[in-house]
This record gives C-alpha cells, sequence and structure tokens, in this order.
C-alpha cells in the first residue's frame, strides 16, 4: 500500500532498476514520448487511467498506486537553492548564466509574456561529435503574451 505519490515514484525507480527497464521502451508501452513518460514516473505528470493500469504492470506496482498516479502532482522539485546533482547543477547554472539572455531574447522576438511550460515540447537524444558525443536537447514552449486588462 501507497501513502502518497513520492511512495510510489520510489517504488518505480526500484522496479526499474531491479528489472533493467529504460525509460524509452517503457515510454513505448504507455504510449507517450520518453521525455513526458520518465517525467510523469518521476511524479512530475498525471497519467491518465489506462496509462497508470500500464505503468502498474510494467513495474509489478500495487493496485494502490493507482489514485496516486492519476493525482494532479506538486510539481517542481528544486528545494531551496541549486541541486548537488552534478548534471542538475549543470542545468541550474546554465539558466542563471543563459537565463537573463534569453528573456531580452524572447522579449526582444516576441514582445512581453512567457514560453509555456504546460504546452510544452521537449527531445534528448545523442549528437555524434568527433571530440565526443553531446547531449542534445531541443525545447519549444508555445508563447503565451501578457493581456493588458
Amino acid at each position: 500500500m501507497y501513502a502518497s505519490r513520492e511512495d510510489v515514484t520510489e517504488a518505480i525507480v526500484i522496479a526499474r532498476v531491479r528489472k533493467g527497464l529504460n525509460w524509452a521502451d517503457i515510454a513505448r508501452q504507455v504510449g507517450r514520448s520518453k521525455e513526458w513518460t520518465t517525467c510523469a514516473c518521476l511524479g512530475q505528470m498525471v497519467f491518465s487511467e489506462a496509462e497508470a493500469r500500464t505503468v502498474i504492470g510494467l513495474f509489478d506496482l500495487d493496485q494502490t498506486a493507482l489514485p496516486w498516479l492519476c493525482a494532479v502532482p506538486y510539481k517542481g522539485s528544486f528545494d531551496g537553492g541549486a541541486p548537488s546533482d552534478p548534471l542538475l547543477y549543470r542545468w541550474y547554472e546554465m539558466l542563471s548564466v543563459y537565463g537573463p539572455a534569453l528573456k531580452e531574447l524572447i522579449h526582444e522576438e516576441f514582445g512581453d509574456g512567457i514560453m509555456s511550460a504546460i504546452d510544452f515540447r521537449m527531445q534528448v537524444g545523442r549528437e555524434a561529435d568527433p571530440a565526443g558525443d553531446r547531449v542534445h536537447v531541443t525545447i519549444s514552449g508555445k508563447f503565451l503574451p501578457y493581456k493588458p486588462f
């Protein structure tokens, strides 16, 4: 029996490692992108009931996981300051360094508004490079202008 979404997330992480599953295969079973599915399995998105049942089967979870997988989660995983994980810290660092420039460039191109993190697409892939493979991340979000009232 699971007492929280965090309990379900922990069970998913443990089962994925124990079963040797990779996120792309899990995503194919769920019927979503690997990026969205990974995020959902880590507790940041809402599964439909059918998707949740697939996840329960893939990870051999107790049926009490169903309502947690279908509940709207508390989003965001950084409490306080910079994350301590090196990979996450580098993303934090990129945003800290380049964020103000990105903000200026987006405002210059689109006007006063924000890029949606709800109507949003992301792809993560590998880019071959003779000096060592590179991480290729594509992010695309709908522009939402602020409206005067």
